[in-house]
């Protein structure tokens, strides 16, 4: 299998997502990128998160956006910083990373300008939401960082988004994809993931179509050795 392959989230069927220990479980696996969400404190800390908000135990909700640091570490121990995995994870290693909607990108970009006078280069990143307000805000602040078209269903949206980002990189989610569609979009020269791919055969039989590679929970299944 010569398609690439992203771990979600680090390697969320392996171990805890958006932690450290996720993202060196997709690296044991020979990912061919790590795969994470960030979102900001209200303190201005970048966090790995999916949710907008953090559960602890007992069920008790905290808003990420509405609080500390120092508060959702206490209710969620393994809570991970952006700036622990620039220092963690080998330099080199390609970062596709996911700003979640309505997230203050302005500490983002300070971290990643930061990293870059830190070993980090600008073919390590790169950078994808959902929103294209947000998308707009990080391509005109990184220029030069390559962007990754996030979309759920519409090609036609999808392809549009990325020709006013200069990007051939979409992903869209596996459900609303078709042999057809697949090969349509390759031949036009657009580098198509496709989230969230868990099954071998059938990523195999889509990249016989022209799919440039999947985002997956379970790396192991597809470990290039």
């Amino acid at each position: 299998m010569n398609m690439k392959i992203v771990g979600h989230r680090g390697a969320r069927g392996l171990a805890p997502e958006n932690t450290i220990a996720g993202l060196k479980k997709g690296l044991e696996h020979h990912v061919d990128a790590l795969e994470f969400d960030l979102r900001v404190t209200k303190d201005k800390i970048v966090v790995l998160h999916h949710n907008q908000s953090v559960v602890d135990s007992s069920g008790k909700r905290f808003f990420i956006r509405s609080a500390d640091y120092r508060t959702l570490k206490k209710h969620k121990p393994d809570l991970t910083t952006f700036d622990e995995v620039l220092q963690a994870i080998p330099k080199g290693t390609p970062l596709f990373i996911e700003v979640k909607t309505w997230v203050d990108t302005k500490p983002i970009i300070s971290l990643i300008r930061d990293s870059f006078k830190h070993g980090w280069k600008l073919s390590d990143m790169t950078l994808r939401s959902f929103s294209y307000i947000t998308l707009k805000k990080l391509h005109r602040a990184l220029p030069d960082v390559h962007i990754n078209i996030l979309e759920r269903f519409s090609g036609v949206r999808a392809t549009s988004r990325a020709r006013r980002m200069h990007t051939k990189s979409l992903t869209m989610k596996q459900q609303f994809l078709w042999f057809g569609f697949i090969k349509a979009i390759s031949r036009n020269g657009y580098q198509l993931y496709a989230y969230t791919i868990n099954d071998p055969v059938k990523a195999k039989r889509w990249e016989q179509y022209g799919l440039y590679g999947i985002v997956t929970d379970f790396p192991d299944r597809f470990e290039k050795r």
